[in-house]
């Protein structure tokens, strides 16, 4: 797709020209363009490894760039710190909020900019001041309370509001609604508008398509360091956004949905895992299932409803209060996660930087990490047998740089996720739970494991999948489990609508 440009009279606030960073090996960015202007929501687009976070980093004084220009407001600047960015307006707020839940909302908002009375802080003031500043974003929580006491959706507002105490005119916003429900995004977009239409330029980066349609002014995309293009968003639909943001790798998509329709690999004679009366009160009341080999059963249900309790339950990352399980219909005591390993299952969590990577090792090591558990570190793997495993992996599952020394901490979260995808296939599961492994990644990523699973399930490994898209859950099961409330309601086929799916999740029928 040509490069397009979304012409505006309107001088903008930052511009990158031709700006180039690069790391050892890899050129992060390659001569990228871009501008915000003041007063919009610019939504920054492409697959994970596009150079969308390399790009912020660049901006806001993280990383050094190789080439190129920074202006702010016409006037050209580096910055060699994100201190220094922020002092010219820039604010960025991540996704994991980088706040100090032990402190008073106040405290978070004004911290190192506390109101001072004697040489003392001065609490009533500081309190009154982050009171003014919420109440510009018409959030209307006590300064005083402490911020563990809100939900994530609040903290996020708070830490917009630290941005702002600042006078940011430039607000970045990097994945902010990946742990939010619906109300919660409807609550955070308000604050956003309200911003932009004080005059506040928004950059703001999400993987939910729907989202960035529902708010962003103009978009950019970026794909493998280099600029596809700027666009007005109503000028842009999806599929050219897609094809833009995948090129060649639009062509998962449609090997994925020509896998689906073709696979019916079901042995419903081979049971790999049974659970009966399975169950951990109050989180997942006593529940059935059985995992034949070759299928993909889905987990579907609201945050809460047991998806992720009833997973850990299987891998024995939990203790069942009640119930029994079943491997190739032998009755089995899974006690810890070593012990389901030793069963031959694997479990990939939702959480993957708390239970998955480790960012201080490299991607090699990340990688053989479960298979060395299973052996015991008393019987290290041979460094050639360990080499012949990564370079396999890291070639089937096309994670990028090809570099098994790099620091899995610098990879991409789509790249990230594929190495903790490599760690538990290198075991070789008979059972494969992947609980929301596409959350947080682009849609080429996303494509890339969903096709993965469905590859998996046809050479006869048995996959538990939960997913909170619906969408996903119906494409790539055989049968669908419904959750609600701890609950397991129904059980129904693949040839389910997502339309059906969405009613019994929301309640037509009491469990």
């Amino acid at each position: 797709m040509a490069a397009a440009v979304a012409h505006t009279t309107v001088a903008p606030v930052i511009e990158l020209s031709d700006v180039s960073v690069e790391f050892p090996g890899v050129k992060a960015l390659d001569g990228v363009d871009f501008r915000l202007l003041p007063g919009e929501i610019h939504a920054l687009m492409g697959e994970n490894g596009a150079g969308k976070s390399t790009l912020i980093k660049a901006l806001t004084g993280i990383h050094d760039i190789a080439a190129g220009t920074i202006t702010v407001d016409g006037a050209d600047r580096r910055f060699t710190t994100p201190r220094q960015a922020q002092d010219a307006g820039i604010s960025t707020v991540y996704q994991e909020v980088n706040l100090c839940t032990n402190l008073t909302v106040a405290e978070n908002i004004l911290l190192g900019r506390e109101p001072r009375r004697l040489g003392r802080i001065d609490f009533r003031a500081m309190n009154r001041r982050a009171q003014e500043l919420l109440g510009e974003l018409d959030v209307r929580i006590d300064p005083a309370s402490t911020l563990s006491a809100h939900p994530i959706a609040v903290q996020q507002l708070v830490a917009i509001a630290r941005a702002t105490a600042v006078s940011a005119r430039v607000l970045i916003l990097d994945e902010p609604t990946s742990s939010l429900d619906a109300d919660e995004v409807g609550e955070l977009f308000r604050v956003m508008r309200h911003l932009r239409d004080g005059g506040v330029a928004i950059l703001f980066v999400s993987h939910f398509l729907d989202q960035i349609y529902e708010i962003s002014d103009r978009m950019t995309v970026l794909r493998n360091g280099r600029l596809v293009g700027e666009y007005r968003t109503a000028d842009l639909d999806k599929v050219r956004l897609i094809a833009a943001m995948l090129g060649h790798e639009l062509d998962v998509l449609e090997e994925l949905e020509g896998a689906v329709a073709a696979g019916d690999t079901v042995d419903p004679d081979h049971t790999v895992v049974s659970a009966r009366e399975l169950g951990r009160a109050p989180a997942i009341h006593p529940t059935d299932l059985d995992v034949h080999r070759g299928e993909v059963i889905g987990l579907a249900g609201l945050l809460g409803s047991g998806r992720t309790e009833l997973a850990r339950l299987l891998f024995g990352a939990d203790h069942a209060s009640s119930g029994r399980m079943f491997v190739n219909g032998q009755p089995v005591s899974i006690r810890s996660p070593r012990a389901a390993i030793a069963r031959g299952l694997a479990f990939s969590s939702e959480d993957r930087k708390a239970e998955g990577i480790i960012g201080e090792l490299s991607v090699r090591d990340n990688m053989i990490l479960a298979l060395q558990a299973r052996r015991g570190f008393a019987r290290p793997l041979r460094k050639q047998a360990k080499d012949d495993l990564v370079a396999r992996y890291m070639e089937a599952l096309d994670i990028r740089p090809r570099d098994p020394a790099a620091l899995v901490k610098n990879l991409s979260g789509g790249n990230q996720q594929k190495v903790l995808l490599a760690r538990w296939l290198i075991t070789a599961p008979q059972l494969f739970i992947l609980d929301e492994p596409t959350r947080g990644i682009d849609v080429g990523a996303k494509a890339q494991i969903q096709k993965l699973v469905t590859e998996l399930s046809a050479d006869g490994m048995a996959v538990v999948f939960i997913s909170a898209e619906l969408e996903e859950v119906v494409r790539i099961s055989d049968r669908i489990l419904v959750l609600r409330d701890g609950h397991c309601v129904d059980q129904i086929g693949a040839d389910c609508s997502v339309q059906t799916l969405t009613e019994l999740i929301a309640g037509c029928g009491a469990p």
